[in-house]
């Protein structure tokens, strides 16, 4: 139908005037391009806004803010990377230059980090965070910062002093949506987005979620006990197969021994477990599992470092390397700063580059003038879990009836009532079970003895930690940023209490080292593998390792030190670190690259050490592909795949249709072996311990776990083979087409970063602000470029090198470094994930040190001025 004419055989409505209907169809159409004209402007003013409010909040990098209490000028010189050089003549002025930069870029990330480690994310977030805030009000991080902070050193309360008044010189300049756009989104949903001022609790706070993340190996003493409840103990210990010093040599070789720690399910009695504890168990892994992982959560937690001295490298100086493997965030965990006293000396003694954390003064993995030092986790097992007979307020001692430690705490929750909790605490340490279903649970179903007092309403479940336990580990930050040699150096680990961690390290002199620090638990019963009696007095702790019997290695003969998560020492050192350490395929493999590159006299050179941190090669093809090969190739499609793998060189690159081909398999392999018997929450990650696992399993072709007990025949280990092959060329068919030409490894292996908080809002184009990828990424599970995958949940990474470094103690200028994302934490600011694609594809950045250096690459610089002091006249 035209306009301006009635269709044949009917009337118009409006009339038989022309006129009428072309005024009509005039209005008409005025109506709709005026209310288009409104939807398109309504549409630009919102595009407008949200880039404004978006834009609003990105800090300026030249100018000037005053700043209460600073004694005198302070440079903040910034790269184009935006990474920042902070100059100063004070030790404290030069925190308070540290703490004014973190705010500027990353006080989002540092508010939300405080909120979470005072169990206060409801204020945020509203009451579904109320059960979190509960469990952290529990633990009583901040708590037991607040205690901490009289401990320690003078000079370091000064400068956590010094480093809140950075940040609150910051926060006096900007509020509300100035602040950052999450803040803006935040007023709109009803949470506090007036934030407090910083305090030095705030800071302290954050190493006790640290510690959290990296306590213990307590979550794999729960799953060998669940897997003990659905099979026998001869099929589970197939499952944690010894640990076998050819696939990666112990850190401390020839010096140090620990004690053989037999696998069998046995309790802390030595009496085989009951079986019928399976819920409770369940229910303790889930509580322990309350609290956020701020690092990480599940398999694959660990990180490398190494450590050459200079007979091996080009220089003659040592070369160190390090990358931590954490949960990819955005933005990443680390920001990279430069901090330097104009003059060091006594009053200004801090001359360090590194890595930090917002919202925590100091370098906590870099380098100063004289030393560098990396870590690496060392998974030491600082947890155990109490019952407790209780009556009330009592719980009971041997033969007595103590008095429980109680403490009120209110948590505030955006838009409802407050809620208020009472925290009850034994001398083993908080109730969890106060303000946990899962851990009540445990309370009544725990096995106790067959001479346990009656339960009653359940016993309690109390947490023993080390990091509950008053220290000073800040302390040992600074003194780490201050160390000159290796004596300085362990004086400053030795300081080092929670978390556990292994520390290697390098000097400009040549010498290089190794040292376990922290405070690790000696039992006096037990290993502390399940919940124990707390009113025998058989169970206490008895004391911690002294440090000087922690391992150590000071110049080894061979030139070079690894840490990848292996055991530390040999079969004969005295004390229990821990029963869970990684299986050593990283350490094993760097060990060979390095030996590879210094073969015949060769040396290396930072461009080697990279190269080192970039290796893709998987393990897991090295112990199945013999296998496959085996197998009588199918003709035709199905044999695509297998024929493939024939050349492959078991590089795991983005671009590798043969490692997106094997992955597969693995994957396959794992599922079709062991999902028909394990229970869901037990299926294979595909991590290192699978390899030894299916190793052990290849050579015994009949072993009852190939056969499915789903079906009516008997399978064999090909037959789960080649079905696992077949499996895979139909999934990559279905994902990545038919031609296998076309097939990579990076299409299924991608890496989503993304941003905790309101990006995983469930809003599109909120998400779409705050998060970053997918993006196709190399390496794999238990690989030197550690881009870690869950084999029940797909190929999407889980754990990532969260940011690479290489210093050169013979030129600190030739030092490299690279984080995941980048410095700023303000959603399209240049610098939000300016360092992704480098990070992604082995780049790095030159790790500037001399200040000739930092003012050649200068490309900005703001400077703080002393406010002057207020006059009453």
């Amino acid at each position: 139908m035209r306009w301006g004419k009635a269709p044949p055989g009917r009337r118009s409505h409006i009339g038989t005037s022309p006129t009428l209907w072309h005024v009509t169809r005039r209005r008409i159409t005025i109506i709709l391009s005026v209310t288009a004209g409104v939807l398109v402007l309504a549409l630009v003013a919102v595009t407008v806004l949200t880039v404004w409010s978006v834009r609003r909040p990105h800090p300026d990098y030249e100018g000037t803010a005053e700043v209460p209490r600073l004694s005198a000028d302070v440079e903040i010189v910034r790269d184009d990377y935006g990474i920042a050089h902070v100059y100063a003549d004070t030790a404290e002025d030069l925190f308070r230059g540290q703490g004014y930069v973190h705010a500027q870029d990353r006080f989002w990330e540092m508010d939300v980090r405080r909120h979470t480690t005072s169990g206060r994310l409801a204020e945020l977030f509203g009451s579904d965070q109320v059960e979190t805030d509960a469990f952290i009000r529990t633990l009583g991080w901040r708590q037991v910062a607040r205690q901490e902070f009289p401990l320690l050193a003078p000079e370091t309360r000064r400068y956590l002093q010094a480093y809140a008044d950075g940040v609150n010189a910051w926060l006096n300049e900007n509020s509300g949506g100035d602040l950052g756009f999450a803040y803006t989104l935040l007023g709109l949903t009803g949470g506090d987005s007036r934030p407090a001022r910083w305090s030095p609790i705030d800071s302290l706070s954050w190493l006790k979620a640290m510690a959290w993340d990296l306590r213990s190996n307590v979550t794999d003493e729960i799953d060998r006990a669940l897997l003990a409840a659905e099979l026998p103990p001869e099929r589970v210990e197939q499952l944690y197969p010894e640990y076998d010093a050819e696939v990666g040599p112990p850190i401390v070789d020839d010096e140090f021994v620990t004690v053989d720690e037999p696998l069998s399910i046995v309790d802390d009695e030595g009496e085989p477990v009951d079986f019928d504890v399976e819920s409770a168990l369940r229910d303790t892994q889930a509580a322990l599992r309350s609290a956020p992982a701020l690092l990480g959560d599940g398999p694959g937690l660990g990180s490398n470092s190494w450590v050459v001295d200079g007979s091996l490298t080009e220089s003659g100086a040592p070369l160190l390397a390090n990358d931590p493997h954490l949960g990819p965030a955005l933005p990443s965990i680390w920001y990279q700063v430069g901090l330097h006293c104009r003059t060091v000396g006594p009053e200004c003694p801090f001359e360090v580059s590194g890595f930090s954390f917002s919202g925590m003064p100091g370098v906590v993995i870099g380098h100063n003038a004289e030393i560098a030092w990396g870590f690496t986790n060392l998974g030491a097992d600082v947890t155990d879990l109490y019952l407790e007979e209780i009556q009330g307020d009592l719980y009971r001692v041997g033969e007595n009836w103590e008095p429980m430690d109680t403490r009120e705490e209110t948590i505030q929750v955006a838009g409802a009532a407050d809620v208020t909790i009472t925290v009850r605490s034994t001398r083993n340490g908080p109730l969890l079970s106060d303000h946990s279903d899962q851990m009540r649970r445990v309370g009544f179903e725990a096995p106790a003895g067959d001479d346990a007092p009656p339960r009653g309403d359940g016993y309690g479940v109390a947490l023993r930690w080390t990091a509950l336990d008053p220290g000073q580990t800040a302390d040992a930050v600074f003194a780490l940023n201050k160390a000159t040699d290796w004596e300085t150096f362990r004086e400053a680990a030795a300081r080092f209490e929670v978390p556990a961690q292994n520390l290697v390290y390098a000097d400009v002199r040549g010498n290089i080292g190794y040292q376990a620090p922290g405070k690790i638990p000696v039992r006096s019963g037990g290993a502390g593998r399940y919940p124990v009696p707390g009113w025998t007095g058989e169970h206490q702790w008895e004391g911690y390792i002294p440090f000087d019997d922690l391992p150590s290695v000071y110049n080894p003969d061979d030139g070079m030190i690894v840490t990848a998560n292996q055991p530390v020492t040999g079969a004969a050192y005295p004390f229990l670190l821990t029963a869970d350490f990684d299986y050593g395929h990283r350490a094993g493999r760097i060990h060979e690259l390095l030996e590879e590159y210094t073969a015949g006299g060769s040396v290396l050179d930072v461009d080697a050490m990279v190269e080192i941190q970039m290796d893709t090669h998987s393990a897991a093809a090295e112990i199945l592909m013999p296998y496959l090969m085996e197998l009588d190739t199918p003709a035709g499609y199905y044999g695509d795949g297998l024929r493939m793998l024939r050349t492959w060189d078991f590089l795991q690159e983005p671009d590798s249709g043969a490692a997106a081909y094997f992955n597969a398999v693995w994957r396959h392999v794992l599922e079709l072996t062991f999902h028909d018997e394990l229970p869901e929450d037990q299926w294979p990650s595909g991590g290192g311990r699978w390899f030894e696992v299916m190793r052990d399993l290849l050579e015994e072709p009949g072993d009852p776990y190939w056969n499915d007990v789903e079906t009516a025949r008997v399978e064999t280990r090909d037959d789960i083979l080649m079905r696992a092959a077949e499996a895979a060329r139909d999934e990559l068919t279905q994902t990545q087409g038919k031609d296998p030409e076309g097939w990579e490894w990076g299409r299924s292996h991608t890496l989503t970063l993304i941003e905790p908080t309101f990006g995983t809002s469930g809003i599109g184009i909120v998400e779409r602000l705050f998060n970053m990828g997918p993006v196709a990424v190399g390496g794999g599970s238990a690989t030197v470029q550690a881009n870690a995958w869950s084999a029940p949940e797909g190929y999407e990474v889980t754990w990532v090198p969260s940011m690479r470094m290489v210093v050169d103690l013979g030129d600190l200028d030739g030092s490299r470094w690279i984080d995941l994302t980048g410095v700023s934490g303000h959603p399209y600011h240049q610098h939000y994930g300016d360092q992704t694609e480098l990070w992604r594809t082995g780049g790095m950045l030159p790790m500037r040190w001399s200040e000739e250096r930092v003012r050649q690459a200068e490309q900005s610089t703001f400077t703080l001025i002393p406010r002057d002091p207020v006059t009453v006249g």
